[in-house]
């Protein structure tokens, strides 16, 4: 465990607590104010996958009642940032590339994402592309989106040493 991503030992403290999941989506979405108007809720975290859940409210809604293409887009890329943050090596970054999508059916109650990668993270010398397929399925498990989000990974550039 000592090896995990500071991110995945944070939710891994977090999780065996009460309120646990909850409490740490909620500091997420402290540290990424955005993801808040989604009303997120990470329910796994773990190498290589990401699990989260939105709710059906008001708020995200369309002219339609279902939820918005831009929350199931919101809810993409943050179980796509959280599952590459979680999985990726040390001295390595990440940042949102572009992302395609698909609405296969009108998106009603709540909705949960699932993201994993469609290749191995790993440790380079040079940045390289990272496609990270994500989809979405309503309560009675039906697939309403699907995106993959290409994340760019590269080498943190190395630090000035102190003077």
């Amino acid at each position: 465990m000592l090896d995990a991503a500071p991110l995945l030992r944070l939710y891994r403290r977090f999780a065996r607590l009460p309120l646990g999941r909850w409490l740490f989506s909620r500091a997420l979405c402290f540290k990424a104010p955005y993801f808040a108007s989604i009303h997120p809720t990470i329910l796994a975290l773990e190498l290589g996958r990401c699990e989260a859940r939105i709710p059906h409210r008001r708020s995200m809604q369309n002219h339609l009642g279902s939820v918005h293409a831009i929350a199931l887009c919101n809810l993409a890329e943050l179980c796509a940032g959280v599952m590459v943050d979680a999985s990726i090596p040390p001295g390595m970054r990440w940042i949102p590339k572009g992302m395609t999508v698909q609405y296969l059916k009108k998106a009603m109650g709540p909705q949960t994402g699932i993201a994993q990668p469609a290749q191995p993270i790993v440790a380079a010398g040079a940045g390289y592309e990272l496609p990270v397929r994500v989809e979405v399925h309503d309560a009675g498990g039906e697939p309403t989106f699907r995106a993959e989000v290409l994340m760019w990974v590269s080498p943190k550039p190395a630090r000035p040493r102190g003077g």
